[in-house]
């Protein structure tokens, strides 16, 4: 090769590592990254560095650059591959919590209230929930008490939505002491089944009101959801049952945490890790159908194939979605996520294991101390448990070379990553590095 035909080859090289590099950062954060570098005939893009925490930042450029395409050891007939958890993770807050409270408020269910009964009762033990979730009475509560009263609700509901079986708009209903309780009840229900029985309960329970629904109904709903909540105001909302509906269960309390926002640095991460060369897959605790939605739509720029993306799986027939978990799947927390590691993404690759991954809370653990990691990434919620282990771990090799685990923080108030690793938490002002011993 001559000079003049080696100078147009790297004109070459040049013009599409900026191609790369412009496109990548507008769909990432609408704005472009880093320029990327070239390195051995290979275009290497560099993580923007956004809001990272700048230690942590340098922890997965540097797990980039010995890992990716531009490396001496890459194979791409062995390609190396990245995992992150989803809610809380790659997003801010929780996607099917968030769905969760959506159907609540729109009343959307395909069930009369017979089988809408049965299924909050699905898989739940009869006895009280556990102490913490006691009535303003001061009584406990019991599945039977307060499914009883939300069958009640729900009847009062379906007779007059104009969306079910009756004529009434669904803004009139809202106004209701039926919907108050139903709204309040149905979120401490999930509270104290969560809490109480814990995920192999808890969160298959959620998703079986998505029964009778189409993969696309329940993925409109998501849509719907996604949106309405990037548009919410991040905030703390308590609900308390109205006294004239006291019911079996009598008057409860309830508080859930309001938006969801977008992560441009993961995204960002996500699509830095698949322009050098390294596969990325999502393994998340809520519905696999509904966190494609938020990770493949365009529109919310992490843009990752659908293939790659896996969750819970509930059972369908004909299309249509049972109240029944998936045969010989795992529930997809703690040593779930290992296994769908194992199933479904490593047994097909040769049996190696990830060498990133990102999580937040005790439901990762198990995935986030597999052997093959190089790198954890925790996104700082100041929580306790095995996480908080881990995230003192991070927190004690802060500034030092070779973390094996690293921590980002974020702003609880926004809903944004600030360049730190500690985090502010919802409706505080101090940043915190750790959890409250």
């Amino acid at each position: 090769m001559n000079n003049g035909t080696k100078l147009k080859a790297l004109f070459g090289m040049i013009i599409i590592c900026l191609f790369l590099s412009a496109s990548l950062g507008a769909a990432a954060s609408g704005k472009a990254v880093s320029t990327p570098q070239k390195r051995e005939g290979h275009c290497i893009q560099v993580l923007d560095k956004g809001k990272w925490a700048p230690d942590t930042y340098k922890s997965v450029q540097n797990l980039i650059d010995k890992h990716g395409a531009g490396s001496t050891g890459y194979d791409p007939k062995r390609k190396p591959y990245v995992v992150f958890d989803w809610d809380h993770t790659s997003i801010m807050n929780d996607t099917e919590e968030a769905l969760f409270l959506y159907q609540i408020d729109h009343l959307a269910y395909n069930m009369q209230p017979e089988e809408f009964y049965e299924v909050i009762k699905k898989n739940v033990p009869n006895g009280p929930f556990s102490h913490e979730f006691k009535n303003l009475q001061g009584d406990a509560v019991t599945l039977k008490q307060i499914a009883e009263d939300l069958k009640r609700d729900y009847e009062f509901l379906y007779s007059n939505y104009n969306g079910m079986n009756g004529k009434e708009r669904l803004e009139t209903l809202h106004s209701t002491d039926q919907f108050k309780d139903f709204k309040a009840k149905m979120y401490f229900l999930y509270e104290a089944i969560g809490e109480t029985y814990g995920v192999e309960i808890g969160y298959p329970w959620v998703l079986y009101l998505f029964a009778n629904m189409s993969t696309e109904e329940v993925q409109q709903l998501a849509e719907a959801s996604n949106d309405y909540n990037l548009g919410a105001q991040m905030a703390s909302v308590t609900l308390i049952s109205p006294a004239s509906m006291l019911g079996k269960a009598g008057t409860v309390e309830v508080t859930y945490t309001t938006g969801l926002r977008l992560a441009s640095e993961i995204a960002n991460l996500m699509h830095t890790f698949m322009e050098n060369g390294i596969d990325v897959y999502v393994i998340s605790a809520s519905m696999e159908e509904v966190v494609e939605v938020f990770s493949s739509n365009p529109k919310y720029g992490y843009n990752l194939p659908k293939e790659n993306v896996f969750g819970m799986r509930l059972k369908k027939k004909e299309g249509i979605i049972q109240a029944e978990y998936e045969d010989n799947w795992p529930i997809t927390a703690r040593e779930g996520k290992v296994e769908v590691i194992e199933q479904a993404i490593s047994k097909k690759r040769g049996g190696y294991g990830p060498i990133f991954v990102a999580g937040d809370s005790s439901t990762d653990y198990e995935m986030l101390t597999i052997n093959s990691l190089k790198l954890g990434l925790i996104i700082n919620r100041l929580k306790t448990g095995d996480i908080g282990k881990l995230a003192k771990t991070a927190a004690e090799r802060m500034g030092k070379n070779n973390p094996k685990y690293v921590l980002q923080g974020r702003n609880e108030n926004t809903g944004l990553w600030i360049p730190t690793e500690y985090t502010i938490k919802l409706g505080s002002n101090e940043e915190k590095l750790l959890a409250d011993p």
